[in-house]
């Protein structure tokens, strides 16, 4: 992808654009501090497709009524070690929190605790919520289904959501930190793609009829209509390189988001002017297996041993998970934050639009011009 249309921003200036408008979209400052922080910690590990860019998406939903502002978590059944919590359409960062905060606590108390959420909406990284577990030396686990978006294997149709999976476990310097979609990509890579006008790389995406297509716009289309084509499953479209892998790893984070919760499936969320979406959410106790300390330092010996393994011809260095992460959040809190110049655009619009002065945040710093976006009921 292009690196060239993009504009870096401090955290600090990021965070006040979102508080502010997280604000005047009618949320109370805790929730909009919740809120922000799922979206900036997500543009800090370098996963831009779900940072500040999904800020206009978000007051899109919430005009449409598919995100409700007053909503709150209720839990609707409950065991010492598991609970089913609805989302009653609330953002699903917010829900997330609650519910991952709702696991920890059982954790603490049973060794496991099991959460599973109906009728959310998107709820940012799903890593975000595995590493609340890990600061409480806890292993987490997080996944949602979504929108349909993955065709499944030898399917012509988008049936299953992009649905990740993270784990986040304790482990000395970097925490395994494992935050990866079922999907070759997100809906999030291929609007960024559709933005900058560029091409999709081969194996990411099928047209209509299930053949190969580079096209990010017509994908969107066709998602967005429900016509057919998608997003391949991890692996591609054939099994020769594992896409049934993908396809069944996908249906393992749809059985413990709307599965076990009763709630839609991917296949039937937003529609008829509803999300539905659905997370489920995993704390596992480390001294439900032992000496916490001495689990955790066994990791970190395993994973120095992967860093320190034989390197293939050409390679200097081997990552573990989180990693990278770490040295994103390094640089982006020494450098700034890129954003797509476009996804500038559109901030400038809604801050036009919520009667905000993206001048208060961005100094002289103008995007492109466009046509507004927000001209009376969306």
């Amino acid at each position: 992808m292009s690196q060239g249309k993009k504009v870096r921003f401090s955290y600090e200036q990021l965070n006040a654009l979102c508080m502010d408008a997280f604000q005047k979209f009618g949320f109370s400052e805790h929730d909009a501090a919740t809120i922000t922080d799922v979206l900036l910690t997500a543009d800090l590990y370098g996963i831009q497709s779900h940072g500040m860019q999904r800020l206009v998406r978000y007051y899109k939903g919430i005009q449409k009524g598919t995100m409700k502002v007053d909503a709150k978590p209720e839990i609707v059944f409950e065991t010492p070690v598991s609970a089913v919590v609805d989302g009653h359409d609330g953002m699903g960062q917010l829900n997330g929190v609650f519910a991952m905060n709702l696991a920890i606590k059982k954790a603490k108390k049973s060794g496991v605790g099991i959460v599973s959420v109906r009728n959310s909406n998107h709820y940012g990284i799903a890593g975000y919520y595995a590493k609340m577990a890990a600061r409480q030396n806890m292993i987490g686990f997080s996944s949602t289904n979504s929108e349909a978006i993955m065709v499944p294997t030898y399917a012509s149709k988008a049936m299953i959501g992009s649905n990740p999976q993270a784990w986040c476990v304790p482990a000395d310097p970097y925490d395994f930190f494992f935050d990866a979609a079922t999907s070759v990509v997100t809906r999030g890579k291929l609007e960024m793609y559709n933005k900058l006008g560029e091409k999709l790389p081969d194996g990411w995406a099928l047209d209509a009829e299930g053949q190969p297509t580079n096209d990010a716009g017509a994908v969107l289309a066709n998602i967005a209509a429900h016509r057919g084509g998608g997003i391949m499953p991890l692996g591609g479209s054939t099994e020769q390189l594992g896409s049934h892998k993908g396809y069944g790893n996908g249906m393992v984070s749809e059985l413990f988001s709307s599965i076990l919760s009763q709630g839609l499936t991917s296949n039937e969320t937003m529609k008829a002017g509803k999300s539905g979406i659905c997370h489920g959410f995993m704390a596992i106790n480390l001294v439900a297996f032992g000496d916490p300390a001495a689990i955790k330092a066994h990791l970190s010996n395993y994973l120095q041993s992967l860093r320190d393994a034989p390197k293939a011809s050409g390679q200097s260095r081997i990552y573990t998970h989180g990693e990278k992460e770490a040295a994103f959040v390094k640089d982006r809190k020494e450098n700034g934050i890129p954003v797509i110049d476009k996804t500038m655009t559109e901030v400038y619009d809604l801050c036009d639009y919520l009667h905000l002065d993206p001048h208060k945040y961005f100094g002289d710093y103008e995007p492109p011009k466009a046509g507004k976006m927000f001209t009376g009921n969306y």
